[in-house]
Order: structure tokens, then C-alpha cells, then sequence
């Protein structure tokens, strides 16, 4: 069945200023909590080479917390009286909270062994799941209340997701900006990086908050100041038994499960499957990647808008699902080593699918609210949208622990991955070293064209050495010597937790000896190298292209079992189709159509003017 396009009324359209300051909270709940969801595990694993078991467990138990306290909130924020309303003062609060621990999680300490960097973690997250809660919730109440129309509330949710997916258009650049040596630092890792772009994603998002607290308003407040105040096991229990709410709940938590179950997969088959385990290269395409779902999920928002009133919105989610089987099945012929841009195909039509899918989750609840306050007298935006959301964020923990157990599953070699970058890392450092000396031996009319750009750049890094002061050769020796007798030490460690500790249990003998023979490769050159440190500390263009040879073979180390790589495909393709396929089932089963939404919005607009 189609529908004619309905007219809001006016009272009902929300205007551009109020649309563009609610929109833009999207930015916490889209963009900052999924780079905290989902980049803090990887780089725990392979930047921090912790355990991908123990850091599944340990996300659990902050995602558990997350979830029990979205009730709590929910059910704070409806009964709230102030001057300011129910929601903004913890949307001005956890907002705070969430720029404060944002910038302070990624500073995991060293030195305080693998239980002590775990413990840092599950206390930073806990604090910063609170802090999203604070926020979210009441946020998300909010837009159920901003407007009665079913269809504009579909509009207002599409703003949401428009401004958290424009900003979440850099989070895919993150990793490779982390990994820029400008951002690290010279020998530097992914962990550094991640420091300092928390910190200055913080400082700019710190006006923001203000923003959101004077414009965004409570249209209903006059109402709800006088309305009665519940009690929060009534509330819930109200939620509950509502059937319409159950079927929409199993319809977005089977779906988003399935995804959330292979959340990070998507990151260590691009690394470790189409770029071999070359960390920085991969960063490139993932970038790429992430910025190209952000623009498709910006672009879904006006199509989802023109086809929902058409079609209904339970129609328009069966479209959504679709998308996203489609671009799970796409992936079978789209992650190729050989063509690795292919990826995109099946992000264009998942991140439309999902753009889509959760919009329309979060616009039918607030239809269902519309129904129960026709039933009860009441409205309960926030504990709706709170069980709502418990639901799902329960999921989400669960799918923590399934996704460092399915890592494991796969016998995904975490230590190889971190011995290797700190190898990468030591070459890293001399091929910079060498790259200066070849500067320092241009010709001067070379050398002054890119001296004051050089000075500059050292200046804005506070870095105070003089470009103009030549290293002798005395000093690059020494200092050629110890790079060199640190890669060797490194080489050596690599052998010794990779290679004999797992020895006994490599069932891939093929890959054991294509690692080994290119650790042995690695060592020889580097013994040459150092033989010969003499003579080609003086040659720094030669010196330049071996050390290059070596990162390259450093990369390498990185390669991950073969099996490995086909399990991680076929976990991350599979389950996620089979549980959407589920979510199709109960999409179908879902009562609250259309024109009964517009029926109840009229029974409750009649029972006000009485």
C-alpha cells in the first residue's frame, strides 16, 4: 500500500535553526562513540599487543553498565522539573563528561603490565559510557517530543544521523592520521597518535556543548512540568508489555547484533588480508572507506525522507535490510588483494542500509509513544527510548566478548602484529636519519629551496635544532650503529615470541617458513648494513634506499596465517546476512502502520483541545 505525501502542520514542522542544533548532537552518540567502541579495542590489540579475549571481556562489563544505566537516566530525565527542562542539563552535563574522558582513554600508561593497561581501559571506558548516557538519552527523548508529526520526527531523526555521520567522515581517517609520522612522532606507534587527536578532537567540540544547551528546547515543557511523576519500575514494566515496543526492539537489536558481533573485522581484513599487514598503507584505504560510508549516510538522509511517506516506514525498513544483504553477499567478490578499492561497493550500500534502518528505529518509537500516551495519559520519551536502547546496548556487550572470542577463533596472532610494528618502528627511525644526511649533502641551491619551509615545519613541531648545522661523521656512525643494534635486538625478540613459541602449534608450515625466511632476510641485510656502517653513513642515498627495503620487508612480518584470513572473511560476511534475514522476519511482523500512526496523532489532538 502507498501513501499520499502528507502535509505537517505548522505547528508540527520543526524550523532549519532548531533542526541544524539538534541535528548536530548526532556527534557524540555516532561518530565519538563508535571511535571509542570500536578503534580502542583494535588499538589495544595491535598497538598495545593485548590479548583480543581479555580485551573482549573487559569491554563488557562497561558496556553492561552502559546498558543498565540507560534506564536510569531515562527514568531521571522524565521525571526531572527545572528551569531548564527535563533534558537539557544532562545533555549539557554528559556532554562535559564525555570531551573530559574522550580525551583521557586513550592515554593507557606503560609499564604497568598487560592487567594494569587492561584495568585503565575498563575504568576510562566505564567513565565514558556514563558520560554518553547522560547524553544520549535525554537527546534522544528529546527529538520524540520536538514534534507529533510521525514523518517529521523521521526528518528530525535524519538530521541527527546526517550531522553524526558528517563528523563521523573523518573517524576511518583517524587510524591513518594516527599513524602519520607528523602526528606520532619519528618511531612513534598508532597508541601516540591516537593521544593527540583525542585531545584535539575534544578542544574543538568543547563550544559545541554550549551551543546545544542554549538552542535546543523542550516544546512540551509547560505540559510535562505538571505532569505527574511515576515511579521507575512502573515505567519500565509499562515498556515492558507493550507489544508494538517488543517487536520493534527485536526487529533493531537482531540486526544490530549481527554487525556489532564483527564490528572491528572490517579493520584487520583490510590490514592483514588485502594490504598483507602493512598497517600504514591500510590506513589510506580505510580512510577512504570511512569517508565514503559518512558521504553515502549523509546523501540516504534526503532519499529516506522522500521514500518513507510514500511507501510507509515498514516498507521503507524492508528496503533497508535489503540493502544491507545486498552489500554482505557483494563482499564475497569485492575484498580482492588485487583490486582492494572494491570495498567501497559494499560500503555504499551498507552504510545507506544503515543510515536508513536505525533513522526509522529511532522515528517508529516515537510513534509507539504516541500510542501509549493515547493508553496512559503520560509521556515517557525517556524511559522508552531507554529500554529501547538497553535492549541494544545489552546485545552490544554481549557482542564485546563474542568478538574477542571469534579473534581468537580464528587464532588472529596478536603478538606478531605488535613485534613487527616494533620493528617497522626502529627502521622507521633510520630512514628518517638518512633522509636528513641526504639532505644535508645536496647542493646549497637545492638544499635552500626547502630550508625555510623545513625550519617552519620544525618550528610548529617544537623542534629547535638548527637544519644548518651538518651531523659529522663521527656522529652518524654512532648513531647508525645503535639504530641498527636495536633492530637487530628486535629481530631477535620477534623470533623468539613468534617464531619458536609457536613453533610447537603451527599448523600452516608454509607461512612459518615464509615468515621465517623473511626474518632471516631482514637480519642479514641489517648484519650487512652494520658491517658496513663506515662506508655507507656516507652515502646516505644508498643508505636510504636499503633502509627502505627493510621496512618493507618489516611489513611483511605482519602477514597473518592464511586460514586466519579466510576465517575472518567468513565470519564477517555470514553472520551478519543471517541475522538480518531474522530481523526481516520480525519487520514483517510489526503492527503500527501508517495510517494508524496518523489516527492516534489525531485521537490525541482532539482529547488536548477538549
Amino acid at each position: 500500500m502507498s501513501y499520499a505525501p502528507h502535509t505537517v502542520a505548522p505547528q508540527d514542522r520543526i524550523s532549519w535553526p532548531r533542526l541544524l542544533a539538534y541535528g548536530s548532537g548526532g556527534i557524540i552518540p555516532i561518530a565519538l562513540f563508535n571511535i571509542a567502541g570500536q578503534l580502542m579495542g583494535l588499538i589495544g590489540n595491535i598497538g598495545l599487543g593485548l590479548s583480543a579475549f581479555w580485551l573482549g571481556v573487559i569491554l563488557i562489563f562497561p558496556r553492561l553498565w552502559d546498558a543498565v544505566s540507560d534506564p536510569i537516566i531515562g527514568h531521571l530525565s522524565d521525571n526531572t522539573r527545572t528551569r531548564w527542562g527535563r533534558r537539557r542539563p544532562y545533555i549539557f552535563a554528559g556532554g562535559l563528561l564525555v570531551l573530559i574522558s574522550f580525551a583521557g582513554m586513550w592515554w593507557v600508561p606503560e609499564g604497568i603490565g598487560e592487567w594494569g593497561q587492561l584495568a585503565f581501559i575498563f575504568t576510562a571506558l566505564l567513565i565514558f559510557f556514563t558520560a554518553c548516557t547522560m547524553f544520549e538519552i535525554p537527546h534522544g527523548a528529546l527529538g520524540m517530543e520536538m514534534s507529533k508529526d510521525p514523518h517529521e520526527r523521521t526528518r528530525l531523526f535524519s538530521s541527527k544521523s546526517f550531522f553524526g555521520n558528517l563528523f563521523a567522515m573523518g573517524t576511518p581517517w583517524l587510524l591513518y592520521l594516527a599513524g602519520m609520522e607528523v602526528v606520532r612522532g619519528t618511531g612513534g606507534t598508532l597508541v601516540d597518535g591516537m593521544r593527540y587527536l583525542s585531545l584535539i578532537i575534544s578542544i574543538i567540540m568543547l563550544p559545541i556543548i554550549f551551543w546545544w544547551f542554549f538552542a535546543v528546547r523542550e516544546p512540551c515543557y509547560t505540559f510535562t512540568q505538571n505532569q505527574q511523576q511515576t515511579q521507575f519500575w512502573s515505567n519500565m514494566k509499562l515498556a515492558l508489555r507493550n507489544k508494538t515496543f517488543l517487536c520493534l526492539v527485536l526487529v533493531i537489536f537482531t540486526l544490530a547484533i549481527g554487525f556489532n558481533f564483527v564490528s572491528i573485522f572490517n579493520y584487520y581484513i583490510s590490514i592483514y588480508y588485502l594490504y598483507g599487514g602493512d598497517q600504514y598503507a591500510a590506513g589510506a584505504l580505510l580512510g577512504i572507506n570511512g569517508t565514503v560510508w559518512a558521504v553515502t549516510g549523509l546523501i540516504a538522509v534526503f532519499p529516506l525522507n522522500w521514500i518513507s511517506p510514500r511507501i510507509g516506514k515498514r516498507r521503507t525498513m524492508l528496503l533497508s535490510i535489503g540493502l544491507m544483504c545486498l552489500a554482505q553477499l557483494s563482499k564475497v567478490v569485492c575484498y580482492n588483494p588485487d583490486y582492494p578499492y572494491l570495498i567501497i561497493i559494499p560500503t555504499i550500500l551498507l552504510s545507506a542500509g544503515m543510515l536508513m534502518f536505525f533513522t526509522l528505529g529511532a522515528s517508529m518509537l516515537g510513534d509507539i509513544c504516541d500510542e501509549d500516551e493515547l493508553k496512559t495519559g503520560t509521556r515517557s520519551e525517556g524511559s522508552y527510548y531507554s529500554v529501547y536502547w538497553w535492549f541494544i546496548k545489552m546485545g552490544t556487550a554481549f557482542a564485546s566478548f563474542v568478538t574477542g572470542a571469534l579473534l581468537m577463533a580464528t587464532q588472529f596472532n596478536e603478538t606478531q602484529s605488535q613485534q613487527a610494528a616494533k620493528l617497522y618502528a626502529c627502521y622507521e627511525v633510520a630512514l628518517k636519519d638518512s633522509r636528513t644526511w641526504a639532505y644535508e649533502g645536496e647542493p646549497e641551491d637545492a638544499k635552500n629551496k626547502k630550508e625555510r619551509l623545513e625550519l617552519w615545519i620544525n618550528q610548529l613541531l617544537g623542534k629547535t635544532k638548527d637544519l644548518s648545522i651538518k651531523t659529522t661523521t663521527q656522529e652518524r656512525l654512532f648513531r647508525f650503529k645503535a639504530q641498527m643494534n636495536e633492530s637487530l635486538k628486535q629481530a631477535k625478540k620477534f623470533e623468539d615470541t613468534v617464531l619458536i613459541s609457536s613453533d610447537k602449534g603451527m599448523e600452516d608450515t608454509t607461512h612459518s617458513k615464509q615468515l621465517r625466511s623473511t626474518l632471516l632476510k631482514v637480519i642479514e641485510e641489517t648484519e650487512s648494513l652494520q658491517k658496513r656502517a663506515t662506508e655507507v653513513v656516507n652515502k646516505p642515498n644508498v643508505l636510504y634506499s636499503s633502509i627502505e627495503n627493510l621496512l618493507h620487508r618489516s611489513t611483511a612480518l605482519s602477514a597473518q596465517k592464511p586460514r586466519t584470513l579466510f576465517l575472518l572473511r567468513i565470519i564477517e560476511i555470514g553472520l551478519p546476512l543471517f541475522l538480518s534475514l531474522v530481523s526481516i522476519v520480525f519487520t514483517l511482523l510489526y503492527p503500527l502502520s501508517d495510517k494508524r500512526c496518523y489516527e492516534i496523532k489525531e485521537k490525541l489532538d482532539t482529547l488536548k483541545q477538549i
